[in-house]
């Protein structure tokens, strides 16, 4: 009870930086006591300790942006609306993103291994399948676009069943993508230890996010974007809003938001085939 009720949606719309130290606080809790409790289970008890902590808040999200949809007939006000809540949670999953990378770095390599072996085994089947054979950069681009799209799919499918359920999609993908990071960081201090300072280490964390956020922020936008389109129609179906006169505009604003999100994709393929290779 006492994580999940540090913040309301209408403060996070007010103040969505403190949703980053919400999301730090969130993932470092989640990962302790996952490692106290559950150590042979951590890389997946961390998730999920994670996503437990958010999913009331995401809820609450969820039922509110379905709120205004009836109450806001206006596309463009309510787009807008839309825009403050992905905010604050662009700004969570950034939380969990560096508290996640954070430890993945100062924690012992043995526990390491342990707490994220689910995520680093998937690191390892990604990179199989790149190393696999050589081919072109359009056929890259739609097999990285077409797994992105399947993403947005299982996000807007567990937001609509389970109406949060969207989070947990995100924190995985921030536990995943934290391995990536720590690993690209460990390999680049061990090629300068002997002259390593801390410096050094503040220089390759920010170095390895801003390899993986290039793609990553109009990418992991997309997902939040598509999982409240699912959440808006779970919360109708739940409120039997679908009933009223206003379910066009509820179904308007969600097809709003999956182009939006399939958009974001778009670009977001762009730039991981195109532009981040020119810098890493």
């Amino acid at each position: 009870m006492v994580l999940e009720s540090l913040m309301s949606p209408i403060k996070a719309e007010h103040k969505p930086l403190r949703m980053f130290w919400i999301g730090v606080l969130y993932a470092t809790v989640a990962i302790f006591l996952s490692v106290w409790i559950f150590k042979a289970y951590s890389s997946l008890v961390m998730v999920f300790l994670t996503t437990t902590a958010a999913v009331p808040l995401m809820y609450r999200t969820m039922k509110q942006q379905e709120k205004r949809d009836m109450e806001i007939p206006k596309e463009k006000n309510l787009l807008k609306e839309h825009s403050r809540v992905i905010e604050f949670l662009m700004f969570l999953f950034l939380g969990f993103l560096v508290a996640y990378s954070f430890w993945y770095i100062v924690l012992p390599s043995s526990l390491v291994q342990t707490m994220f072996q689910s995520q680093i085994q998937t690191i390892e089947s990604i990179n199989a399948r790149i190393i696999s054979g050589s081919v072109a950069q359009s056929t890259i681009l739609a097999q990285i676009f077409l797994n992105n799209v399947k993403v947005l799919m299982f996000s807007i499918f567990f937001a609509f069943f389970y109406g949060a359920g969207a989070i947990f999609i995100l924190t995985w993908n921030a536990s995943v993508i934290s391995a990536a990071v720590g690993t690209f960081i460990k390999n680049r201090i061990a090629e300068i230890a002997t002259n390593a300072t801390v410096f050094n280490y503040f220089h390759m964390f920010s170095l390895g996010l801003v390899r993986y956020m290039i793609h990553g922020i109009p990418e992991i936008g997309a997902y939040f974007v598509g999982g409240l389109a699912g959440g808006i129609i779970s919360a109708a179906m739940i409120n039997h809003d679908l009933e009223t006169e206003k379910f066009r505009n509820i179904m308007l604003d969600v097809l709003d938001l999956i182009l939006i999100a399939i958009a974001l994709l778009v670009i977001g393929s762009l730039l991981e085939v195109f532009i981040t290779p020119l810098f890493f």
